[in-house]
């Protein structure tokens, strides 16, 4: 995955995967075609205009430790591929 060696530029708007420890986006759209996932997500609060912000990055690289609305979350990479976020 070319995410390693990119820089993103503020703005631009990519899958949450992308983005490396320290980085911070808000939430542009869900594209998920797995009803359940999606719902959860939602129910986890991961809305449009919601900001997150990565915080840890496991060992191996998944799963990452996000912070949004004043709580962590551990979401899965595959996960958060499903999440289109802009920059900040």
């Amino acid at each position: 995955m070319s995410s390693k060696h990119h820089h993103i530029a503020v703005g631009e708007i990519v899958p949450l995967s992308y983005l490396h420890r320290g980085e911070r986006a808000k939430v542009v759209s869900l594209h998920n075609d797995n009803h359940a996932l999606r719902r959860r997500l939602l129910d986890m609060g991961i809305t449009k205009g919601v900001e997150i912000y990565i915080k840890k990055v496991a060992p191996l690289g998944d799963p990452i430790d996000v912070a949004l609305r004043g709580y962590e979350l551990c979401l899965r990479k595959a996960d958060m591929a499903e999440i289109m976020v802009e920059k900040l």
